[in-house]
């Protein structure tokens, strides 16, 4: 029998209360519980799909469990659970901090527990196809990519846009890169609270390719934005994140004719792949992995580097410099 849990049951985690339920339903679990400290919130969720709920996460008795927390949370609880036993899909960032990071990652090491980390940008269908074609050199070497985050809405108090918004980037572009960048540049900005930043610039320099990362609150303008554009010395592409099963290819390149260089331009193509859940696929996949039966695209460790990362961010804010990846409290592995 697999018994399987959501710990916390805020927005997002509501949203793997109903994942956990269809997963249920459809055979791929036996048992749902929820927890969540907020005993009216517990109590709710688990009356909207008649499971059974907890308030403390150590009163858990549970194969798998998704830890949807507050980002400071994650640590406590998620090294609780992997001592237990439990194997653990912790939400991104899996915490705030290099060493806590790595400290849910050494917890998992030592109870020989699989830890995820929920990186679902892995897992959306445009940008699979994307990684699909990329590591077929359809786009030649990617040398450059650019991502915009952008809403308009409060600060959250618990994390600013740098851990909300742009870890997702520095991990996908690792991801279709794969390879760590060796520079970091960033700007925080923080206008309304002064220990969150409501927007982030981030420059990622790799060996051969340069990362950008453009994520905010506070533009008005677009409405919700969610794009990215990678070129490739062969091609281009882009992807806008709401639109989930359209991918753009642009054959676009500038070539050498003569002596004198050219832009050679062959039009768009846009393409459409299956469609499905991203959330859901990732739990799934997570469940399996949990199982033994394959693995799981965001590891721990993964979960680990990508907080490095905005840990490296950090310091190339509070210096107003660029940062060396590896200079300082880095764990390559």
């Amino acid at each position: 029998m697999t018994t399987h849990a959501v710990v916390g049951t805020g927005y997002w985690g509501s949203n793997h209360v109903r994942v956990g339920a269809e997963l249920a339903e459809a055979g791929v679990i036996d048992e749902l519980v929820v927890c969540d400290a907020d005993r009216d919130r517990a109590a709710s969720a688990a009356d909207d799909y008649g499971v059974e709920y907890v308030t403390d996460h150590t009163d858990l008795d549970t194969d798998t469990a998704v830890v949807a927390t507050p980002s400071p949370t994650h640590r406590e609880i998620a090294t609780d659970l992997l001592a237990s036993g439990t194997d653990c899909l912790v939400e991104k960032p899996l915490a705030l901090t290099a060493a806590d990071a790595w400290a849910i990652v050494d917890a998992a090491d030592a109870a020989d527990a699989t830890l995820g980390v929920g990186h679902i940008f892995r897992y959306h269908p445009a940008l699979r196809e994307l990684k699909r074609r990329v590591d077929r050199g359809e786009l030649g070497r990617l040398k450059y990519l650019s991502t915009d985050r952008y809403a308009f809405r409060a600060p959250r108090a618990t994390a600013g846009t740098l851990h909300s918004l742009a870890v997702h980037d520095v991990d996908i572009y690792g991801w279709l890169l794969g390879e760590r960048p060796e520079t970091v540049y960033c700007q925080l900005d923080r206008h309304l609270r002064p220990d969150t930043d409501e927007t982030a610039t981030v420059v990622l320099e790799y060996e051969n390719a340069t990362g950008v990362v453009n994520s905010s609150w506070q533009v008005p303008t677009f409405g919700k934005r969610r794009e990215l554009v990678a070129v490739g010395t062969e091609r281009a592409a882009s992807i806008d994140y709401l639109a989930d099963t359209e991918l753009a290819l642009f054959d676009a390149t500038v070539v050498e004719e003569g002596g004198q260089l050219r832009a050679r331009d062959e039009g768009k193509t846009t393409y459409e792949v299956d469609g499905y859940e991203p959330l859901r696929m990732e739990v799934e996949s997570f469940i399996t992995a949990a199982r033994g039966d394959g693995s799981f695209d965001a590891s721990g460790r993964v979960g680990a580097r990508a907080v490095e990362l905005l840990s490296y961010a950090e310091q190339a804010d509070e210096r107003g410099e660029t940062v060396i990846v590896g200079s300082v409290g880095s764990r390559r592995e």
